[in-house]
């Protein structure tokens, strides 16, 4: 079972809970976790595998005495975890990592599988694994879309486990403009995980790149709409109401976004940008420093710095 707070759920539960936000500047894209066996016992030995299917890059970590692991310097995005110990089923999921503020911990709780070789890997080595799912990384930022698709459905045919795959084969549908396979793909996971967020958010932009804005609005507006609703659902809405020309409610989305997350610079480079449109120089200058300062490296850092000096040209 997976877990970690404040992130949507791909595998295992989501346990929701109110962490304490560190300084933009005490962590740098640091992950941690702990990952245990059924009975609660910490797992030594265990390797975790830590994906970034967006920049190719991917690093691994192995537990100590006490089940602990942790990642350093990731950059910030969506990160793909596997944990995966002799005797025991693996378990992966999906985790939105920022290099600035704290990242949630991990908590994975993997069940003995009653065979020699990591139960539902079947055989399939960690490195074996890691190696199948760079190769179809690497086909999906070549843009070679048919052949990511089917390097993904590959590993799941290996590993069913993974069902996070689905996204990557939803997107590589998506640039090929495929919105019904693209769609069917997100159901998939969803229908593994019926409570996914972030398949349901999927299905929502592929709605609104097909131009379908009021079956995009359909899609997002029940889960964004929960007290609890993750930054990444309160941002997917805000972007639907900006392609249907209502600034007002996307900028109320993005202010939920980011109150969610006050160390994303995602929403407040949009708040920014609204601000700059009514003509506030004030406000669109405080928010777009605040964007620069809580993620530095983020790219959209670099519009609100752009945005920034342009502002403060004569």
């Amino acid at each position: 079972m997976f877990s970690v707070r404040h992130v949507p759920r791909i595998i295992g539960a989501l346990i929701l809970g109110a962490g304490l936000a560190a300084p933009a500047h005490a962590q740098n894209g640091r992950v941690s976790g702990v990952v245990r066996d059924d009975a609660g016992q910490p797992l030594k030995g265990a390797t975790i595998i830590a994906e970034s299917p967006a920049i190719g890059q991917s690093f691994t970590s192995i537990t100590d005495d006490k089940g602990r692991f942790n990642f350093l310097g990731l950059r910030s995005g969506d990160w793909r975890l596997i944990a995966q110990a002799r005797g025991y089923s693996p378990e992966a999921g999906m985790l939105t990592v920022r290099s600035g503020g704290q990242n949630p911990p991990v908590a994975f709780n993997l069940k003995h599988s009653g065979v020699a070789f990591f139960g539902a890997l079947a055989g399939v080595t960690g490195r074996d694994l890691q190696a199948d799912l760079a190769a179809a990384d690497a086909l999906y930022e070549q843009h070679r879309w048919d052949e990511a698709i089917a390097a993904y459905r590959a590993v799941l045919g290996k590993v069913p486990v993974i069902t996070s795959l689905n996204l990557q084969i939803g997107a590589a549908y998506r640039n090929k403009k495929d919105y019904d396979n693209a769609i069917a793909a997100y159901n998939a996971l969803l229908k593994s995980e019926p409570a996914n967020e972030r398949a349901r958010l999927e299905i929502a932009m592929t709605e609104l790149q097909r131009g379908n804005l009021s079956a995009a609005d359909a899609a997002l507006v029940g889960p964004a709409s929960r007290p609890d609703a993750s930054r990444e659902l309160c941002f997917g809405m805000g972007e639907i109401k900006l392609a249907a020309s209502e600034p007002d409610a996307a900028a109320m989305w993005f202010e939920r976004a980011a109150k969610a997350d006050p160390y994303w610079a995602k929403p407040l480079l949009q708040l920014g940008q609204a601000a700059l449109r009514k003509g506030d120089n004030a406000e669109a200058e405080r928010l777009l420093t605040r964007a620069i300062q809580v993620d530095p490296t983020a790219p959209e850092a670099g519009a609100a710095k752009t945005t920034l000096e342009s502002l403060k040209k004569p």
